[in-house]
């Protein structure tokens, strides 16, 4: 073992004089205003052994392009390893658009396939006047990021870990399961045929606190097992429930604190309970997301408003809060080993059988229409991800995927570049030997959600082959490699 190193930093990515795209839904979003700003921060941690820099974004995702273009400009920095940097994202719904159009290739085979003269109508136009680009959001994006990751090397400090622990009602199951079997992201609940919901949830609040050589607290590295996607629908940016955490954390202990929100496994996860529906207060265009027979309930706030996301960042702050106090030795040498990987995993296929059924589902859907949007895209979207798969799988079968495994003292810290299902991160966690087990998630790379197989046996949005890349084969083999490589690194120590 050897003493801590820790460095900090925190940059905007606010966009400071124009409006945005926002993605993450089936609709064009141009922002507004701003609700709450969107940051990207960094976490240095280095020993005389090895290192890390773990970088967090208000983002939907954080693409492997990204960070391999933000490495391209970090080679110069003396001792620090540029694959040795992660780029996460929280996921929220509110944020920058860096890469264009994200269901390009889905929305080119839906107009593909539309009869002549059936025309595709957007709800808004992104490429308005005073609209940042793609290209510009990119741009700030990298040279931020890249900003960050320097100013969190120059700030090592010798410094100190603690470990935390918090519990809190934050993510929940949102796949509804039927007496046919079947299931649905965002089902109706009221109803007489709903079973169960598919797979349970993670309230375990994984905390890291750090401290500066006078032992005064710097920093806290959180891990919640939801998305930011309390406010997914508006048309403002922001940095959701997490911009709401660092607010009270801040107004707690001090403004100088750094906050890095990391998002664990939570593919089948939202911020609402569906048991007790709290419809919004607004109007929302989402297609998945329709209530006829809603009931009033005293339950949250409604979590598609801004007192939603509020109440979240109330609860995870008191529980940090309470963890803070609970704190009662702190540790400067600790043992940190970083493990970074390539896996390669099945790319989930589909049948012949099933592209010619899409084929033809496609075509009755459209029948007859002179004009579809947004609602009719997302209505195809099942027939559309198994047409595109077909034409992906003929000439590829594998995919490359980046992971990073780090043990820093007695806690493991692991990544995805997935929307991973709950129950993949419950059998790492149950099973690692660390203390506590960090699962960050949307990590190096965005491919999509990775269901289970009872989630791909029930069907529906996040569940079907268009969802993602890899299916349940491809999850079993990312848990089990996870856990083999926190073996080697904890050895016998558990």
């Amino acid at each position: 073992m050897s003493k801590l190193i820790i460095g900090w930093a925190e940059r905007s990515i606010t966009p400071e004089d124009k409006r945005v795209s926002l993605v993450g839904q089936f609709y064009e979003r141009i922002s507004e205003y701003v609700e709450e700003p969107l940051t990207v921060t960094a976490l240095a941690i280095e020993t005389e052994d090895d290192h890390a820099v773990i970088v967090s974004g208000d983002l939907t995702t954080a693409s492997r392009n990204l960070l391999d273009e933000v490495r391209e400009g970090l080679g110069d920095i003396p001792g620090l390893d540029p694959m040795k940097i992660t780029l996460g994202a929280t996921h929220t719904h509110t944020s920058i658009n860096y890469k264009g159009r994200t269901d390009k290739a889905s929305l080119d085979i839906f107009r593909a396939y539309l009869p002549e003269g059936v025309e595709y109508k957007q709800v808004v136009n992104t490429t308005a006047e005073g609209v940042q680009t793609p290209e510009e959001g990119r741009a700030m994006l990298v040279e931020r990021v890249r900003e960050v990751v320097r100013m969190a090397w120059a700030d090592r400090k010798p410094g100190y870990i603690a470990n935390g622990f918090g519990r809190a009602a934050v993510g929940m199951n949102r796949r509804v399961c039927y007496d046919d079997g079947s299931a649905k992201m965002w089902g109706d609940t009221n109803n007489a045929c709903f079973t169960t919901l598919e797979a349970g949830n993670d309230s375990g609040i994984e905390i890291l606190f750090t401290y500066g050589e006078d032992k005064k607290l710097r920093g806290a590295m959180i891990n919640v097992s939801c998305p930011s996607q309390v406010l997914e629908h508006r048309s403002f940016i922001s940095s959701d429930y997490w911009g709401k955490v660092k607010r009270y954390l801040r107004e707690a202990v001090g403004e100088e604190l750094y906050v890095l929100g990391m998002c664990g496994a939570a593919g089948d996860i939202c911020p609402r309970d569906l048991i007790r529906w709290v419809e919004p207060h607004t109007p929302i265009l989402d297609p998945n997301i329709e209530r006829l027979n809603v009931l009033p309930r005293k339950a949250d706030p409604s979590m598609f408003e801004i007192d939603g996301a509020k109440k979240i960042g109330r609860r995870i702050a008191r529980e940090v809060l309470d963890a803070l106090e609970d704190v009662t030795e702190l540790t400067e040498d600790a043992p940190l080993v970083h493990k970074s990987f390539t896996m390669e995993l099945p790319f989930r296929r589909v049948t012949m059988g099933e592209y010619n059924e899409a084929k033809e589902s496609f075509a009755r859907y459209i029948e007859g229409k002179t004009e579809v949007n947004y609602a009719d895209k997302a209505n195809t979207l099942f027939q559309c991800g198994i047409i595109e798969r077909y034409h992906q799988q003929q000439t590829k079968d594998l995919i490359d995927v980046e992971v990073h495994v780090i043990r820093l003292g007695n806690i493991a810290i692991a990544t995805n570049p997935f929307e991973l299902f709950v129950d993949f991160g419950s059998q790492i966690r149950a099973r690692s030997k660390a203390h506590q087990t960090f699962l960050s998630q949307l990590t190096c790379g965005t491919y999509g959600y990775l269901p289970t197989k009872h989630a791909e046996d029930g069907g529906h949005y996040s569940a079907f082959v268009g969802s993602g890349t890899v299916g349940h084969a491809g999850g079993e083999m990312y848990v089990r490699k996870v856990l083999t490589v926190i073996d080697e690194l904890f050895g016998d120590e558990a």
